[in-house]
């Protein structure tokens, strides 16, 4: 039996600076992300594109999201496979392509880039191979139509 998820938010605009759209450059691109019970996320757009630089804009949020999964899914699989993950960190990266017209554009890729620490030298072949099943797993990944990809590292506690 299938099952279903819903996820709901509240997207609030905050950025009329008193004449609301009259012009592309009289509003700030500058908004709210919240749920019940959660923090607010401050948004903005990209910089380039008149956002704020010190608020969250869409696309780094997409880019975490696929970070995020990933991390999940492989905090899940090395639980289940008995690899004891003690530290992990990923520093991931978009890569979004404007249109000709500049009007328009969309992502090419993201790289995941995990960082992983586990308890035992024996760990770490498998640590790195279970990055490799996380693809049929992730549903962020599976809901995007481009590549994304990891390179991993793997390293034992104490060890280099």
């Amino acid at each position: 039996m299938a099952v279903t998820h819903r996820y709901e938010m509240t997207v609030r605009w905050t950025g009329n600076a008193g004449s609301g759209t009259s012009d592309y450059r009289s509003f700030r691109r500058d908004h709210e992300v919240s749920g019940d019970g959660k923090p607010i996320i401050l948004g903005s757009s990209d910089p380039a594109f008149r956002g704020d630089a010190a608020r969250w804009n869409p696309e780094e949020l997409l880019v975490v999201a696929l970070a995020q999964c990933h991390m999940l899914w492989y905090l899940h699989l090395c639980a289940a496979g008995g690899v004891v993950v003690t530290d992990y960190t990923d520093s991931p990266v978009g890569t979004m392509q404007m249109d000709a017209t500049g009007g328009g554009g969309q992502f090419t890729e993201v790289i995941l880039r995990p960082a992983v620490t586990v308890a035992d030298p024996s760990m770490t072949d498998k640590a790195r191979a279970l990055h490799d099943e996380i693809g049929a797993l992730c549903f962020i990944a599976r809901s995007v139509s481009f590549p994304v990809s990891h390179e991993p590292t793997v390293r034992a506690a104490g060890g280099a």
